[in-house]
């Protein structure tokens, strides 16, 4: 009897991801091979390709995503439905008096431990978003002074794991990433060794995910400004933690625009709506602006590796720990919980969601019992 053939390829990655606008441009699918590209946010596939197993569908975060083989992989246990993911500890933070004068995002959290991981040899390269104007572009950098060239947000969707794919075709491993949630969980399938190959290495020494609602549609985004400010003079972009509703771009010459986030909404891809990670629960540690206290960070370790080098990373001076107060926590816990509802409710209602088991093409894969708890 002839084996049956389950395609995961190409042609359906653009039939249920591309076509079906649920693409946020990860970069997870881009410089795997020739047919994949990513222009201005726009992931296009410039030619066919008629393998059955592909890893442009293998990697995606926005198809036939197993929650609960995703969890064991990297947390040994199933996955929960947590709010907030499998998790150590939180803690509020700042970067530490090792580093002086870097122009970073609220408390420079993220600059500090992927320096001091770079320096220290924990990692032998970082995948980072740089920009060009308003324009994110990914980096593979080696040096640790190049990381803070790379800080501040972006908020733009970036194919930031493009990068990661050209460093571990030169042969490079042990990586560090910066990520959004979607790459996050798109670098938890690639390590996770999907298409069960011989050769699989995993390329990662330390992720850590960003706190993020949601990103911006480049293509949208860079009209948008172009008819308020002139792109050339801006500085940096800023949107400060609730209750403030508001984006802020900096000018060159100390101006300030302020825009109402229900403008800024506007341009956000399809794709983000369907999203229930708001805090990168995927990776090692995760990293978000801590409400009220918009020059400290939230830090929340989830892994062993993770502990080990933000421990270090205090002792030496690179982060400065302190305990979250209870009434952030709560909150964080609540709006986390709300997104994770919001996007399964709508994946649940446009019959997006497996429960079964079975081979069904679907966005995500999670128990009934799960999905009814967290959709109540």
């Amino acid at each position: 009897m002839e084996k049956r053939v389950i395609r995961r390829g190409q042609e359906e990655l653009k039939k249920y991801v591309l076509d079906a606008r649920l693409c946020t441009g990860c970069g997870a699918c881009i410089d795997l091979c020739p047919y994949h590209r990513s222009h201005r946010g726009k992931t296009a596939v410039l030619f066919p390709c008629v393998v059955d197993e592909g890893r442009c569908f293998a990697y995606c975060p926005k198809v036939d995503v197993d929650l609960d083989m995703v969890s064991r992989h990297l947390f040994g246990r199933p996955y929960d439905g947590n709010p907030l993911g499998s998790y150590q500890s939180i803690s509020a933070t700042r970067a530490g008096g090792r580093l002086k004068n870097v122009a970073s995002q609220a408390g420079g959290v993220v600059s500090a431990l992927m320096y001091f991981a770079l320096e220290k040899r924990y990692v032998s390269g970082a995948v980072l978003t740089d920009r060009r104007g308003l324009l994110p572009l990914p980096r593979f950098v080696t040096v640790p002074q190049d990381v803070l060239a790379c800080a501040a947000s972006k908020y733009t969707a970036a194919p930031t794991l493009s990068a990661l794919n050209q460093a571990v075709e030169k042969g490079h491993r042990n990586i560090g990433l910066v990520g959004t949630p979607c790459q996050v969980l798109a670098a938890a399938l690639m390590s996770s060794n999907p298409l069960k190959a011989d050769d699989c290495v995993n390329p990662f020494g330390l992720v850590i995910g960003l706190f993020c609602t949601w990103a911006i549609d480049f293509r949208l985004f860079e009209p948008f400004l172009a008819g308020r400010i002139e792109i050339d003079r801006i500085r940096k972009i800023d949107i400060p933690p609730p209750p403030s509703e508001i984006m802020e771009v900096f000018g060159d010459s100390g101006t300030k625009l302020e825009i109402p986030l229900n403008e800024i909404r506007e341009l956000v891809p399809n794709g983000c709506s369907y999203c229930i990670d708001m805090t990168s629960e995927f990776s090692d540690l995760s990293v978000g602006v801590m409400e009220g206290h918009p020059d400290m960070n939230t830090l929340i370790i989830r892994t062993d590796r993770g502990r080990r080098i933000v421990e270090e990373a205090a002792q030496e001076g690179y982060l400065t720990l302190s305990a979250l107060p209870e009434e952030n926590r709560e909150h964080l816990i609540w709006a986390a919980g709300n997104k994770k509802k919001r996007g399964l409710s709508k994946a649940r209602g446009e019959g997006m969601i497996n429960t079964q088991g079975n081979e069904t093409k679907s966005y995500l894969r999670i128990s009934a019992e799960i999905l009814e708890g967290l959709t109540a």
